[in-house]
């Protein structure tokens, strides 16, 4: 009995020194930001920028309604920001989802060499600075760029097509750049697929479409919903995208946050923002986990 208490006490020894560095890091560079800017958020915008340290809670009704209607001014733009970068969000999710799902089947199937092959291929962007891979990007869209001389090259249009500065420009973007982040949880749970399964839906009668809608897709559904996480989360938050893609005319939050931050120089309401858009995920977040928690797989 002693030496299985002894054992155990090294255990958690070990694992505390093991952790100890990992929390130490997210508690300095992650929690203790995170509860400034929850104060800052809740305080009064200096005159000159900075923070006055009184209580105002007029940041939050700014943007959702309750404004004094004095000092503050209730504007649904922000709202409009708001569920427009949700929107994006989202298509940018669905896009990556559409286009990695069936790669990662058609990878999966090929020989081990191969699978190498273009795995290394889809996480060699990750060795190249994003602003590199974006400018790459924007030489290609704009209108004297590849696309627009080969499709005129084609006889398929006969002006160039004003793809830059619109949201869809802002939405190929984010999806040249977050592709990877959708393939990688999807091919993981493709590779982890048990074939028996398949082949007993097969054997027991069961369609092709009723195989995949009832055994694959649930099966893959873990990684699916990672993938839209890790998708989801950078693409409503991101500025730099839709700055160089959306210029003026595409404002997302992520943008929102920076101008206050960094031109209109109200640290509080640009605190508020940043609030509004974590408390958002993580409500996202507790949702999708409760639903996999849930999940027939997992019972």
């Amino acid at each position: 009995m002693k030496l299985f208490t002894k054992t155990y006490s090294r255990q958690q020894i070990s694992l505390l020194v093991t952790l100890s560095p990992a929390s130490l890091f997210l508690l300095i560079f992650f929690v203790i930001p995170l509860l400034i800017m929850l104060t800052y958020s809740f305080l009064e915008p200096g005159l000159y920028g900075g923070v006055e340290w009184n209580f105002y809670h007029w940041n939050y009704g700014r943007m959702l309604g309750w404004a004094d209607g004095y000092y503050e001014e209730f504007d649904i733009v922000y709202l409009d920001i708001l569920l427009r970068s949700i929107g994006l969000a989202l298509t940018t999710v669905l896009c990556t989802f559409i286009i990695c799902y069936p790669v990662a089947f058609w990878i999966s199937s090929l020989s081990e060499k191969k699978k190498s092959l273009f795995i290394l291929l889809i996480t060699l962007p990750f060795f190249t600075s994003m602003i590199v891979r974006l400018y790459a990007c924007i030489l290609i869209l704009r209108d004297s760029g590849f696309a627009n001389q080969f499709l005129e090259w084609m006889g398929i249009i006969s002006e160039p097509l004003s793809i830059m500065y619109s949201n869809t420009a802002v939405i190929i973007g984010m999806v040249y750049i977050f592709i990877p982040f959708m393939f990688l949880p999807i091919y993981s749970s493709v590779e982890n697929l048990d074939k028996k399964f398949i082949q007993a839906s097969e054997d027991l009668g069961a369609t092709p479409f009723t195989t995949f809608r009832k055994v694959i897709f649930p099966m893959t559904l873990p990684g699916v919903l990672a993938g839209s996480i890790l998708v989801f989360i950078p693409s409503l938050g991101n500025f730099v995208i839709p700055d160089l893609f959306g210029g003026t005319k595409v404002l997302m939050i992520g943008n929102m946050v920076e101008q206050q931050f960094l031109y209109a120089r109200n640290w509080p309401f640009g605190a508020a923002l940043s609030m509004i858009i974590t408390l958002f995920m993580l409500i996202l977040l507790t949702v999708v986990f409760y639903r996999m928690k849930k999940s027939p797989l997992n019972s």
